[in-house]
C-alpha cells in the first residue's frame, strides 16, 4: 500500500471488481505494471481473482482486508500501550 499508484489500483478495485486491462486504462502504467501490482496485493491477500472467459477479475478479498485490519489494530494498540507505559515511566521521577 506503500506505493502511490498501487493503492489507487487497490482504490479502483473497492468501486467494483475489474479486469487488468479496465484498470490500466486508467492509470498511467503499463498493462505489465498493473499486473505486477495485482500480483503484490494478491500475495498480501488484499486481492483476489477470479477466471472469466479470458480474463482474470480482480476484486478486493474481504477476509484479508479483515485480517489486515487486525494486523493494523494490533499495531495500533501495541504502539499506543508502549507510549502510555513510556509516559508512565517519565512521570514519575518528575511527580511533584
Amino acid at each position: 500500500m506503500g506505493d502511490a499508484t498501487r493503492f489507487a489500483i487497490f482504490s479502483a478495485l473497492v468501486d467494483r471488481p475489474q479486469a487488468v486491462g479496465e484498470l490500466a486504462e486508467r492509470f498511467p502504467v503499463s498493462r505489465p505494471a498493473v499486473s505486477q501490482h495485482l500480483r503484490v496485493l494478491k500475495q498480501a491477500g488484499l486481492v483476489r481473482d477470479q477466471k472469466v472467459g479470458t480474463r482474470r477479475i480482480y476484486a478486493v478479498d474481504p477476509q484479508g482486508i479483515a485480517r489486515f485490519r487486525r494486523e493494523l489494530d494490533q499495531l495500533w494498540d501495541n504502539a499506543l500501550l508502549a507510549f502510555k507505559e513510556a509516559a508512565e515511566r517519565w512521570e514519575e521521577p518528575h511527580a511533584v
